[in-house]
């Protein structure tokens, strides 16, 4: 008991520190990559890969924003990451779609890359050609010292309470705010199933 109220008390006190400006900032940069007909690119690794498969399906889904996730071909991921090397196999995936100033990047990261420290290479290298083609960065992310929450248009930053969950806490969030924002009003045209059957 006395972990499972830890860790809950730790949820409570990230959500009481979130930075709300941060999260209205994603949601009208979201809302003008749609209105200029631009498309989003949901980047992550590990288990941001799978968050970026299911948000993928929120943003086109419930609002009408043409999304893909590189991670959800298998087939060319994995053949970019043989030939061409991981630290090129998102970038040389967004250069293959002609990336430009109307798309955005959407990052699910624990660290959000490094640089320095050649942690997520791929993500830092997206983040380079977005700024190159002046495309939106968007993130969620755990450290705020990391590449993305550095270079981003909009970055939430979920608050390190205790670094021992910054994991946990890091990746349940992203799945949190990313329902949130597939929620907004100023973003959703279409009801989930359940809440439409349920008026």
């Amino acid at each position: 008991m006395k972990f499972i109220n830890h860790f809950f008390t730790i949820s409570s006190q990230i959500h009481s520190a979130l930075d709300f400006n941060q999260l209205e900032k994603m949601v009208h940069l979201l809302a003008q990559i749609r209105e200029q007909k631009g498309r989003l690119f949901i980047l992550g690794n590990g288990g941001s890969a799978g968050h970026a498969g299911h948000a993928t399906n929120d943003f086109r889904k419930l609002c009408g924003i043409e999304t893909y996730a590189p991670t959800d071909n298998v087939s060319e991921l994995t053949a970019r990451i043989n030939d061409e090397g991981w630290e090129n196999c998102f970038s040389d995936w967004l250069k293959a779609s002609n990336m430009n100033s109307r798309d955005g990047i959407l990052i699910f990261s624990v660290g959000g890359g490094n640089k320095e420290k050649n942690i997520s290479s791929n993500i830092v290298k997206a983040i380079d050609l977005a700024k190159e083609h002046e495309s939106k960065i968007l993130g969620i992310v755990g450290k705020d010292g990391g590449y993305t929450a550095t270079s981003a248009n909009a970055c939430v930053v979920i608050p390190m309470i205790d670094s021992s969950l910054v994991t946990p806490m890091t990746e349940g969030y992203a799945a949190l705010l990313w329902h949130m924002l597939v929620s907004h009003p100023l973003l959703q045209i279409k009801k989930g199933k359940w809440e439409s059957v349920s008026r």
